[in-house]
């Protein structure tokens, strides 16, 4: 896409009420949503709910599902264990069997086709939010995303020692464009294990044994635990969709379908938004389909991504992006940009389909998302003029698209 082609100048988009922004916040955080649960089919309700109250289209999808990573990844890394205790004795068994449990771990963190929560779990039912507002026959379609599902907590999510390094080399995060890789030391558990088995390296082959066993303990933690509030993840992303649905039922948008898609089962590897894909991605066309994802937009300073990915890091649409940053720019509002992720979000799966895609998100002034998976992320803690600023650039890049 040639963004010049859509930057039109864009009029002054109002800005939300950050009082409703927060009520819609309050109202969703009460209820426990971990993927799959009865409480994110209520939350997909109220929200619906909410869109139709705004004039939009909405429905409650159900999709199937499975309900955590946790599960299939301590699993495989279990295996990785038995391999490697094996591996001393019989050195096959143990490249064998630590091949297969990295093969599937990073399958299954990469989302591709994830072949052990299909043997290793029980298939459940997502609840998607999806609500369409504007022309339905609009030559063009912004898909607005978010999840209104939370994430369970663990050890590994704590931010003391972030917070410590942030705190003793402040301009050190700053400096880095690209996050650690937080699913390297999961996968290079069973790949030590392999690759100690098959070569007779003992040090080796132990080490891999031992990564794997902390992944077991730490994903039976995440298994075990209760899901956070998740105020600002993803919340929100959630909070814009209303606000966007309010303001374009009092301002519509002509040259434009809009299409406002809460995510189940985002924590759960993005189970709602491929149940979304298999259902509506036959029916919007890439060359006339945008796709914009909020996710944690209530940190504090909005970032927009140049890609992410958990192994290896995808770059997101150019073109697009800078559509996003110029009418971030036009509203007067600050917007990040050369950062990439190593988590994943719901943007990953449009853009592997092939639609131009953007993904926004934010980080606190010590560059780190404040209270991530963690019981504090609650609605008090949101940065609600944060919130605000991703909605007016929401809207303007919707209407940026329908003025061309």
């Amino acid at each position: 896409m040639n963004p010049e082609r859509f930057l039109h100048p864009v009029s002054p988009v109002a800005r939300p009420d950050e009082a409703a922004l927060r009520a819609t916040v309050e109202r969703l955080a009460a209820i426990e949503r971990p993927p799959c649960s009865p409480g994110e089919r209520e939350a997909a309700h109220l929200i619906a709910d909410r869109l139709r109250a705004a004039g939009a289209a909405a429905e409650v999808e159900e999709v199937p599902a499975y309900g955590s990573y946790a599960r299939p990844v301590g699993a495989l890394a279990g295996l990785a264990v038995l391999a490697g205790t094996a591996g001393g004795r019989v050195r096959a068994l143990g490249a064998l069997g630590g091949a297969v449990a990295a093969a599937g771990i990073a399958d299954e963190v990469s989302c591709g086709r994830q072949y052990a929560r299909a043997v290793l779990s029980a298939r459940r039912t997502a609840c998607n939010v999806v609500a369409g507002i504007g022309d339905p026959d609009a030559p063009r379609t912004l898909v607005v995303m978010a999840h209104h599902d939370a994430a369970p907590t663990g050890r590994v999510f704590a931010q003391t020692a972030a917070r410590r390094l942030a705190r003793r080399w402040p301009g050190l995060l700053d400096r880095i464009a690209e996050r650690p890789p937080i699913w390297w030391p999961v996968l290079a558990g069973p790949v030590c294990v392999a690759l100690g088995s098959a070569t007779g390296v003992a040090w080796l082959r132990r080490t891999g044994t031992a990564l794997s066993a902390l992944t077991v303990a730490a994903m039976a933690d995440i298994a075990s635990r209760r899901a956070v509030p998740g105020a600002n993840d993803d919340l929100s992303g959630v909070s814009v969709l209303v606000a966007l649905a309010e303001s374009l039922e009092r301002r519509p948008l002509p040259g434009l379908r809009v299409l406002l898609f809460s995510a189940g089962a985002e924590e759960a590897m993005q189970e709602g938004v491929r149940g979304f894909a298999r259902r509506h991605f036959p029916g919007l066309p890439t060359s006339s389909t945008w796709f914009l994802n909020l996710d944690t937009v209530g940190s504090g300073n909005l970032v927009l991504l140049d890609g992410e990915g958990p192994l290896r890091t995808e770059p997101y649409d150019t073109g697009f992006g800078d559509l996003v940053a110029r009418c971030a720019i036009e509203q007067d509002i600050p917007v990040e940009r050369g950062l990439r992720a190593r988590a994943g979000t719901d943007a990953i799966v449009p853009h592997r389909h092939g639609y131009r895609t953007a993904c926004l998100v934010s980080l606190d002034d010590q560059r780190l998302i404040p209270h991530y998976h963690l019981p504090t992320d609650l609605p008090e803690n949101v940065d609600y003029r944060c919130v605000a600023d991703a909605t007016q650039l929401t809207e303007s890049v919707a209407r940026a698209l329908a003025a061309h």
